[in-house]
């Protein structure tokens, strides 16, 4: 179980934006969830699904506009939302501690998992290179976790040679992403989707690459 603790990593420093709503109950310990706001390079900000236990807030503030510090695992479920099952994804938090000064870095995350859907490549109408890597990160009690990640520029040229069942190490940060919904002729829902946004990443076992972007993806 340790060593799979290891192949799913994410560090955190953000702001608490919204209150703490009940999520769930697990062999009689409760969970609650809530929203962190997490600054990036570029000015922009992600806001990330935090989920904890009441263990870990015992003793702990968690009002909106308190800086801390979430370090866990990224997890995946599905949820039966508008008749169709929708993959959620949240910080599974191990860890929070306030954040008395902000790092460099703010959003990290390190994944070791397999490929389990063949890369999508494309441009997009800017002529940017990208590559969307479906990947299932083993997890204790033979579940797995399935994040969907992105690659940019040489990375998602590299993934254009990786396919279904291919072993591989990702480096980057978990971001949100707005886009828009047409549910009907005359209607569009704004809808929020989770990534991880690559900056460096290998193969396993065949031979190690390692690859890293040249330009920041900010």
């Amino acid at each position: 179980m340790d060593n799979l603790m290891l192949n799913n990593k994410i560090y955190l420093e953000g702001t608490v934006v919204s209150n703490l709503s009940f999520s769930h109950e697990m062999y009689g310990e409760g969970f609650y969830n809530f929203e962190l706001e997490v600054m990036r390079l570029s000015d922009t900000k992600d806001i990330l699904n935090i989920t904890v236990s009441e263990r870990i807030i015992t003793d702990m503030e968690l009002s909106i506009g308190k800086d801390i510090i979430v370090e866990g695992q990224l997890r995946s479920y599905n949820k039966f939302m508008d008749g169709a099952n929708k993959l959620i994804l949240t910080v599974f938090a191990r860890n929070i501690e306030p954040c008395l000064a902000r790092s460099k870095n703010p959003n990290e995350i390190f994944l070791d998992g397999f490929i389990c859907k063949e890369p999508v490549y494309r441009t997009t109408p800017f002529g940017r290179e990208i590559a969307d890597v479906l990947l299932a990160v083993n997890r204790a009690y033979n579940k797995s976790d399935y994040i969907p990640t992105i690659a940019w520029g040489r990375n998602s040229r590299f993934c254009q040679n990786l396919g279904v069942g291919d072993n591989i190490r990702v480096w980057g940060r978990l971001q949100s992403r707005e886009y828009q919904k047409k549910v009907s002729e005359t209607e569009v829902i704004k809808k929020v989707a989770y990534e991880v946004s690559i900056s460096k990443m290998e193969r396993v076992g065949k031979e190690s690459q390692d690859i890293e972007e040249e330009i920041s993806v900010g």
